[in-house]
């Protein structure tokens, strides 16, 4: 069989990727009696001089998926997960540095959250045991991000966040807006605001020679400070609050530099109960999953560009 490299004409490759994804990988660690869970989704897209299996088929670049999996694995043993970001870093530098062909590795990994179960001491003795430090219910507040891209010089390290829903049930308003002939929304001087968030932050670690953060601290600080500014802040609009939220993390957290937020709108509208001759007091609500509202923004510290793609889903 003939091996023809580049074709004559006017086609030419461009970006390309490829890898294995989506690699449940679950990690417990038995200190004594105690355990502890690391649930990780992790998938892997590697580049580089990829240029002759896509037009010739020759495979003599490529790494299969299958390796990269067992790679995922095999070093969920060798190195542990000691934070989704940290394992992320390994698995990169691992495939940049240990194969030529190879000069970018991209490592995106969801993390999902446990907390142990605590029993009754009548309970655990029932069953013969002094204390029970192996029993799990899994959190379902929100799910962990990140994504580690290594060139085998600089790294760039985009962690976050998505499907937190939060509210505030009072300190929302929403008037003074545009209104056209198909305006018909009421103005609001008391509404509830609920949104379930998506949002990522950019660390400005980028090489081997800074400090390399806290993953695990920094992760539960941002929360805190964005939790925090959506509760404290009195809206005027969920544009306002986003801001307030980024704000809160930008001047908190020295180690991030950019933050990117996707809220929807998840509305709630009085229910008219005059009907049934009874008196709505900002009490029922329907809850409306769609249409919604799409509020999206940057919040960059001041001199930094903007790093993080606008649109998340490509992320």
């Amino acid at each position: 069989m003939t091996v023809n490299s580049r074709p004559a004409g006017p086609v030419m490759l461009g970006q390309n990727q490829y890898g294995k994804a989506e690699n449940r990988v679950v990690k417990i660690t038995r200190d004594g009696a105690t355990h502890h869970i690391k649930d990780l989704n992790v998938s892997v897209s590697l580049s580089g001089d990829m240029e002759e299996v896509h037009y010739s088929g020759s495979n003599a670049n490529v790494l299969p998926t299958d390796t990269t999996k067992n790679t995922v694995f095999a070093f969920a043993k060798e190195y542990g997960i000691e934070s989704a970001e940290q394992f992320g870093i390994h698995l990169a530098r691992h495939f940049v540095t240990s194969q030529e062909p190879i000069h970018r590795a991209r490592i995106r990994i969801e993390e999902y959250a446990w907390e142990r179960i605590e029993t009754s001491d009548a309970n655990s003795r029932f069953i013969g045991a002094d204390e029970v430090k192996h029993s799990f219910v899994r959190k379902g507040q929100e799910t962990r991000l990140t994504q580690i891209t290594y060139d085998g010089s600089t790294w760039e390290v985009i962690s976050g966040l998505k499907d937190l829903t939060v509210m505030n049930s009072t300190n929302s308003e929403f008037w003074g807006y545009v209104k056209d002939k198909y305006t018909t929304l009421q103005e609001a001087h008391d509404r509830i605001l609920a949104t379930s968030v998506a949002g990522r932050w950019r660390f400005n670690w980028t090489t081997d020679e800074q400090k390399m953060p806290n993953w695990e601290k920094s992760y539960e600080q941002v929360k805190k400070h964005m939790l925090h500014a959506f509760a404290e802040t009195y809206s005027l609009s969920l544009q306002q609050t986003m801001f307030q939220m980024g704000s809160r993390i930008i001047n908190n957290r020295s180690e991030i530099d950019e933050v990117r937020f996707s809220l929807p709108n998840k509305h709630h509208f009085l229910v008219d109960l005059e009907p049934f001759g009874l008196k709505n007091d900002n009490e029922v609500y329907f809850a409306a999953d769609r249409p919604y509202g799409l509020i999206e923004a940057t919040i960059l510290r001041d001199g930094c560009e903007p790093r993080i793609p606008a649109d998340l889903t490509n992320l």
